[in-house]
């Protein structure tokens, strides 16, 4: 239901996974959404570091979160480079119906960019920099958490 990626995601699969999925759920919504790395600040791209255990406990409670809603929560995420124009996030919420879906969809996005512990860099004539004023400090990190 999570998958991490080394490089830019293969979108058109995913879309395939997770249409299939509904289908074979009889479900009538499969919100998705898409992540597309655009340029900003001069950048070829951007880099991804990823704290996997934090990252599956952060899925997890969303995970089951939806499913005493009724619905089924996917996701993938880049780790290392993605250059401008590919994807490096996708998400599914797949419900019987939409509203359950479109409920939660713009909340677990918000609460992705804010809490999930994925940092960003951004590509620079092949360097890595930290992107810090497009990041966020995660709840309960830092030396006095």
């Amino acid at each position: 239901m999570l998958e991490i990626v080394d490089g830019a995601l293969l979108v058109q699969d995913f879309y395939k996974k997770y249409h299939k999925i509904a289908m074979e759920n009889n479900c009538g919504a499969c919100c998705i959404f898409c992540g597309v790395v655009r340029e900003e600040n001069q950048n070829d791209g951007l880099s991804f570091d990823i704290y996997e255990p934090l990252l599956k406990k952060w899925f997890e409670k969303w995970r089951l979160k939806l499913q005493d809603d009724g619905a089924l929560l996917y996701m993938a995420h880049s780790r290392g480079d993605v250059l401008n124009q590919e994807s490096s996030f996708i998400c599914a919420i797949i419900s019987p119906q939409r509203k359950v879906a479109l409920r939660y969809y713009a909340e677990f996005v918000e609460d992705f960019k804010h809490n999930a512990p994925i940092w960003k860099y951004d590509l620079r004539g092949g360097k890595r920099i930290y992107a810090r004023d497009r990041s966020h400090q995660l709840p309960q990190s830092g030396i006095f958490a």
